[in-house]
């Protein structure tokens, strides 16, 4: 049988309707996955009027009311936004607090097995901030929804993956974060979701934080303290770390198959490289949690929102990339 993807729909004021919808025009997907699409019908109607594309909708109450009949996408109609005062492209705390809902259904469903993978549209932190909300992300929503004592998101390229130690904080609370204990615990939780992915003794390099990863000391002492500690524990406890390598030259390593994953310091240093090498094509991975969750790798595009001229091919890799590791996770079971 095909995986069910549950599918949010993302801020409604964003690009996420829109992919949606550019990505099932055709039976393309359909042949590898059955789609139900959390979210709002009415929303996802607006978009359909508004860009004049062809797919039709079957609102649904529950996920056991899909059909999965190609040509038509079941939505789990959450409701939540009301289309006749949406503001496309603008900041709000409706559809802010509407994205966290769906995400939020999107991980009951992939608990209670309902779904055999999500694949997130991207929310808007500031609408969702604007909420109420406090999470930094998507992946801590899920993490603690799955009572995940250690989860992180890593980004796919090809064969280049890349872990972030940090990620939606300010920089300067990031090198703050840089200790033995934390980067420890990245590594390990880099080398078990590098085995599930079926990869035996994954090689796991350690991006530096300073310029030439500190060469000693000289130019900061983060990696001594903090990031070669990790790496020796790591590696008595079977672990193949190596590093810290310097950020100028490990993620071109890791592209060239020298590793099998860099764990990058923050944000930025994980993003920055992906992007140079591959805008569109980035895709990211939640690890450590108990289902497989794969999301876009850019964000709500409020400036191109509601105007028809968004890209649908990275959220299409992303619904390939989630339907090839669910099949994997049930050929493991």
């Amino acid at each position: 049988m095909k995986p069910i993807l549950g599918i949010t729909m993302g801020d409604a004021a964003g690009i996420g309707p829109e992919l949606i919808l550019k990505a099932f025009r055709t039976e393309q997907l359909h042949a590898i996955c059955r789609p139900l699409i959390i979210g709002s019908v009415a929303v996802m109607e607006f978009y359909r009027r508004r860009l004049g594309i062809p797919v039709g909708f079957r609102g649904v109450t529950s996920a056991g009311g899909a059909e999965y009949r190609p040509g038509v996408l079941d939505v789990l109609d959450l409701g939540l936004v009301d289309v006749a005062s949406l503001q496309v492209g603008v900041v709000h705390a409706t559809p802010g607090k509407a994205a966290v809902v769906y995400t939020q259904e999107a991980g009951r469903l992939a608990l209670e097995g309902e779904v055999d993978a999500i694949v997130s549209a991207p929310l808007n932190k500031e609408a969702m901030r604007a909420a109420g909300y406090q999470f930094e992300g998507q992946t801590q929503i899920l993490g603690e929804m799955a009572g995940s004592k250690r989860f992180g998101m890593i980004l796919l390229l090809g064969n280049l993956r890349v872990m972030m130690l940090t990620t939606h904080c300010a920089l300067q609370e990031a090198c703050r974060a840089v200790t033995k204990e934390r980067v420890l615990g990245m590594l390990t939780l880099a080398d078990e979701s590098l085995r599930a992915f079926g990869i035996q003794n994954p090689r796991i390099a350690v991006a530096g934080l300073n310029p030439h990863a500190g060469v000693g000391g000289l130019f900061g002492r983060v990696e001594v303290v903090g990031s070669i500690p990790a790496i020796e524990a790591a590696r008595a406890a079977g672990i193949n770390a190596i590093g810290p390598i310097p950020a100028d030259v490990v993620f071109l390593k890791a592209r060239d198959g020298e590793y099998d994953l860099v764990l990058a310091m923050y944000h930025d240093q994980a993003n920055m490289a992906g992007k140079l090498l591959g805008f569109g094509e980035v895709v990211t991975v939640i690890a450590g949690i108990p289902f497989i969750r794969i999301s876009v790798g850019h964000g709500t595009a409020f400036d191109i929102a509601g105007k028809g001229v968004a890209n649908q091919q990275n959220f299409v890799l992303a619904i390939e990339k989630a339907a090839e590791l669910a099949i994997l996770k049930k050929g493991q079971a």
